[in-house]
C-alpha cells in the first residue's frame, strides 16, 4: 500500500470529513477523494461510507494496521537522519512524570534541556519518530524485572533505577498507622486512576491476578502534586515511588509489602547504538548512577 494514500485514508477517518481532511494534509477534497478511491481500488474493499463518513468494518481493521505502519515509517526516517546528521548540542527529553526523581534530575545538564513530560504510552513513539533524543518510562515491575513497552520500532532500553513503592493515605485514613500493606487487601478501596501521573490502575490489577481497584475518580493529568493534593482530600489512594510519596503534607506513605514490586525507571534510547551528542552525556550519567 501506498503511505501516502494510507495517511489520507487514516486522516479522513479521524476528522470524519473528506474537506477537512483536504485542509489539514494541505491537499484538495478532490485529491483526497482519488486518493481514497485509489486505496480501496488497491485493497478490493470499501473503506468509508460518504454520509456520514465514517470506516466501514473493513476500514476498521485497516485503521487498527494504520497507526503502527505509518509511526514505523516515521521511525524509520527518523532513525536514517539521526545516523546521517551531526551531534545535536541540545537534549530533547520525553519523560513520565513519576520518572523524574531525583537520581535522574541529578543527571541533567545545567542548560540546552528541553523536557517533555508525555503519557505513558507517547514517550516511546516520541523517540522513534525522532521528536526526542531520549526517553524516560516507569512502571510497577518485580525486581529486576524490564518493563513491557509498546512494539513501536527498534529502541534499546537500559535500566536506571529501582525504589520501594507506597500506598499514599490521608493522614486521617484508619490504614495510616500500618507499617505495611497488602496489594491484595486494598483491591476493593476506593482509588484515583491517573495513569499519566501515579502508577497506572492496570499495573496494580496486573499485579493482584487482574482484578479488582475501582476508581473512584479519574485524573487525565500528568501534575504529581494535583495527583498527592487528591489523595489528601480523601478522593482516593494511589500507589507512587517512595521519593514522590513521602513528605506530602496531610498524607501519610505506607510501604507496600506484598507483592514483592518495585518502581522501576528505564532509559529509552532509539535504534541497537549509543545516543551521541548530548544525550550520550546525559545518557552516561544516569547509567553511572544505576
Amino acid at each position: 500500500m501506498d503511505p501516502h494514500l494510507l495517511r489520507t485514508y487514516v486522516t479522513v477517518a479521524r476528522l470524519a470529513s473528506f474537506s477537512e481532511a483536504a485542509r489539514a494534509l494541505g491537499y484538495t477534497q478532490s485529491a483526497v477523494s482519488q486518493h481514497i478511491a485509489a486505496l480501496e481500488q488497491d485493497l478490493g474493499a470499501s473503506l468509508l461510507t460518504r454520509r456520514p463518513v465514517a470506516p466501514t468494518a473493513a476500514g476498521e481493521r485497516l485503521l487498527e494496521h494504520a497507526g503502527p505502519l505509518l509511526l514505523r515509517l516515521e521511525a524509520a526516517r527518523a532513525d536514517v537522519v539521526r545516523m546521517a546528521a551531526a551531534p545535536d548540542r541540545e537534549l530533547k527529553l520525553a519523560t513520565t512524570s513519576t520518572a523524574l526523581g531525583p537520581r535522574v534530575l541529578a543527571a541533567l545538564p545545567a542548560s540546552g534541556v528541553t523536557l517533555r513530560v508525555l503519557p505513558r504510552d507517547e514517550v516511546p513513539a516520541a523517540v522513534a519518530t525522532g521528536t526526542a533524543d531520549l526517553g524516560l518510562v516507569d512502571g510497577l515491575a518485580a525486581p529486576s524485572d524490564p518493563l513491557r513497552l509498546p512494539d513501536v520500532a527498534p529502541l534499546t532500553t537500559y535500566g536506571v533505577g529501582e525504589e520501594p513503592v507506597c500506598v499514599l493515605l490521608p493522614d486521617t485514613h484508619p490504614l495510616a498507622g500500618r507499617a505495611g500493606l497488602r496489594l491484595g487487601d486494598l483491591a476493593d478501596a476506593r482509588w484515583l486512576d491517573a495513569p499519566d501521573a501515579g502508577l497506572p490502575l492496570t499495573h496494580l490489577r496486573g499485579a493482584n491476578g487482574g482484578h479488582g481497584f475501582r476508581a473512584a475518580l479519574r485524573y487525565e493529568g500528568t501534575d504529581v502534586r494535583a495527583l498527592t493534593a487528591l489523595a489528601a482530600a480523601g478522593h482516593g489512594l494511589t500507589l507512587l515511588p517512595r521519593s514522590a510519596a513521602a513528605g506530602v503534607p496531610h498524607t501519610v506513605a505506607v510501604p507496600l509489602t506484598r507483592p514483592r514490586v518495585v518502581h522501576r525507571t528505564e532509559l529509552v534510547c532509539a535504534g541497537a547504538g549509543r545516543p551521541r551528542g548530548a544525550a550520550a552525556a546525559v545518557a552516561e550519567a544516569l547509567l553511572e548512577k544505576a
